[in-house]
């Protein structure tokens, strides 16, 4: 086939829900990816940072195929002899406590926002159903019905409402914002270390920290969204590292 061929069956049987570049790859070895025609090409994006360890890594083949010879899925109706050690690997990784691996990163996001309303309700005392969390402008935390809501992209938005309430929207990068958003109701702070969809904006130093006082001194949880940042993206393991914090619940993907 050639390339007209593939796009045009792509437009034609697929939902036109991204608009992609007319290349079509074919293979990949490492960083590098090669076209239909042969091209080849350095992969500089690493499906948005979901193969950071490069294409056909040896390691995770062997690690894959030898694990699909023995077992290929359980459900959770069932225990298997990898979950516990996938856990506690991953605990020690990060230093967290508990995990629950999830699909996706909105899928985490989804399941965070449950998680901090209902602590809200039996932990904190907040009235059924008042529960306030809050986002930053300009965020990027998924496409579900509930995080588009709490968007500040319009087009996200758009034609999609009506939309989950219970969200408060103040600038990224600025504490004092977040402090005066706070109330009674207060249950969550969720930000990106490092805003991505928005271009990559670094919140001012020291940032971070101050949120992380804010939150403890007003009993509200601290979600940082790590799904673009962490893994070592930014040169630490997790972002939140670099100013010397952990938040209450890290997403990472």
């Amino acid at each position: 086939m050639q390339l007209r061929e593939y796009i045009e069956m792509e437009q034609t049987f697929g939902a036109h829900n991204y608009k992609p570049l007319d290349v079509v790859l074919s293979r990949g070895q490492g960083v590098w990816v090669w076209d239909i025609d042969g091209n080849r090409y350095l992969d500089c994006l690493s499906a948005y940072s979901a193969v950071n360890q490069g294409h056909c890594h040896p390691r995770i083949m062997k690690a894959a195929m030898d694990q699909l010879q023995k077992l290929t899925l359980t459900s959770r109706a069932f225990r298997n002899d990898q979950l516990g050690l996938f856990y506690k690997e991953l605990c020690q990784l990060t230093h967290s406590h508990k995990v629950l691996p999830m699909n996706s990163g909105a899928e985490a996001v989804e399941t965070a926002v449950k998680t901090v309303r209902k602590w809200g309700y039996r932990v904190k005392g907040v009235p059924e159903y008042q529960a306030e969390i809050i986002v930053c402008a300009n965020n990027f935390h998924g496409r579900t019905i509930t995080i588009v809501g709490f968007s500040t992209d319009e087009s996200s938005r758009s034609g999609f409402g009506p939309f989950t309430p219970g969200f408060k929207i103040v600038p990224f990068g600025d504490a004092k914002a977040l402090e005066e958003a706070i109330t009674p109701h207060t249950v969550a702070f969720l930000v990106e270390p490092i805003q991505g969809e928005a271009g990559v904006i670094v919140p001012p130093a020291g940032y971070l920290k101050a949120a992380r006082a804010i939150c403890d001194r007003h009993k509200v949880v601290l979600i940082l969204d790590e799904i673009q940042t962490g893994l070592g993206r930014t040169g630490k393991l997790l972002a939140e590292e670099h100013e010397g914090i952990e938040a209450d619940l890290t997403l990472i993907g």
